[in-house]
């Protein structure tokens, strides 16, 4: 599908990492971009987001590249994007609708499409108007509406049932979590969840550490599912949880951070966080900062970190570990696609895990352990995501 990309430079950030990042996004979601257009602005637009000028410029380019779809690089309000498709006569994306788009395309366990499908409900929901006369008229109904009702209210009302029907299901998943942790944290054995910004590489990290062999790709949200594996640390230390999680990235839809909040809660009851960072990228920085926002907004900012920062063979860095004024390991350096430094890795988990104050540390197969513990543990999404590195 031929896209046109829009990114306004409104003076915050970087405005050229975050064109490039949706160019990987509307690849990773089927489009092929064919144009971007740009512009800077002091404030959006009431009506069009980008003035009536450039909506018209983007009109000429829809003509004249034979665009199929124009995605912004920002969050549209409902009038915004009703106003532009009617000016331009063609279906307006934005930022989060492509990442609703790219979630439901991944999603792959029953947990992680009901997460998706209840984002995609609220999201829905605050969009029905969408100038689209039918929707205004009244209408009789037998079995679905009431008296006089019309076609917005009914809308309005089907998917409010059904969002409480996902929500309904998906509290019950997230008791059954519950009791896995429970479970857990009976034999207090020592949880660490990998987090970091998507595409750093934290599926490949978590293959090289556990050899559980989870989906990884060189793209945006290749895969959404939530994986726990338990691993053997050596005779000091025994058996940890190690949880592949989330993939985030910048101005993440609220919607997808209440959706997910069953996947998130892995990463909010971990003793250790393996914060992933691409050392090769030039935004790495900044990146960190929007991974710490998103903890910090599910609660999991207390939770020590270390900084794992990857891909050392794309950045010409050394396998090391530094320390921080405690003399406690804060980061260590590694390419989990070649292994370099993945021994060092394992010697700070182990360093961690035995300074644990309340984790006992486990035989590999310690008879108190439970059968939950050593099956593999599958939840769904958040913010998912793989690297190649």
């Amino acid at each position: 599908m031929r896209a046109a990309l829009v990114g306004i430079d409104f003076g915050q950030g970087d405005f050229a990492a975050s064109v490039e990042e949706l160019n990987l996004l509307a690849r990773s979601a089927g489009a092929e971009p064919v144009t971007v257009i740009t512009a800077k602005r002091s404030a959006p637009d009431a009506a069009y987001f980008v003035g009536s000028g450039k909506a018209d410029e983007i009109g000429q380019a829809v003509l004249a590249d034979r665009i199929e779809i124009v995605i912004f690089n920002h969050a549209l309000s409902p009038a915004q994007q009703r106003n532009l498709e009617k000016r331009l006569n063609i279906r307006v994306l934005d930022r989060t609708s492509l990442i609703l788009d790219i979630f439901a395309q991944r999603a792959k366990s029953h947990e992680g499409k009901l997460q998706v499908e209840l984002a995609q409900l609220q999201h829905l929901a605050t969009r029905l108007i969408r100038g689209w006369t039918h929707l205004e008229r009244q209408k009789g109904g037998i079995g679905l509406r009431g008296p006089g009702e019309t076609q917005l209210e009914t809308d309005r009302r089907l998917i409010g049932e059904r969002v409480k029907a996902l929500r309904a299901r998906l509290a019950k998943l997230r008791k059954q979590h519950e009791t896995q942790r429970r479970s857990r944290n009976r034999t207090q054995t020592f949880s660490i969840s990998l987090v970091g910004y998507t595409n750093a590489g934290k599926s490949t990290l978590f293959n090289a550490v556990t050899k559980a062999g989870v989906y990884a790709a060189d793209q945006l949200f290749a895969t959404l599912d939530t994986t726990s594996r338990r691993v053997y640390m050596g005779e000091e230390v025994g058996n940890v949880v190690l949880s592949d999680t989330v993939g985030f990235v910048r101005e993440l839809p609220h919607q997808l951070v209440a959706a997910f909040r069953a996947t998130l809660e892995e990463t909010i009851h971990a003793d250790l966080l393996l914060h992933v960072v691409d050392a090769a990228s030039p935004v790495r920085m900044e990146q960190i900062e929007q991974v710490n926002l998103v903890l910090k907004e599910i609660g999991a900012d207390h939770i020590p970190q270390i900084l794992v920062w990857n891909k050392i063979d794309a950045a010409d860095l050394e396998p090391s570990v530094e320390r921080d004024e405690y003399d406690k390991i804060s980061r260590v350096f590694l390419s989990a696609r070649t292994g370099e430094g993945l021994d060092l890795l394992r010697g700070a988990i182990t360093e961690w895990a035995k300074a644990a104050p309340n984790a006992r540390l486990q035989q590999p197969y310690d008879t108190e352990d439970t059968q939950e513990e050593l099956e593999e543990v599958e939840s769904s999404p958040t913010l998912t995501d793989v690297g190649s590195h």
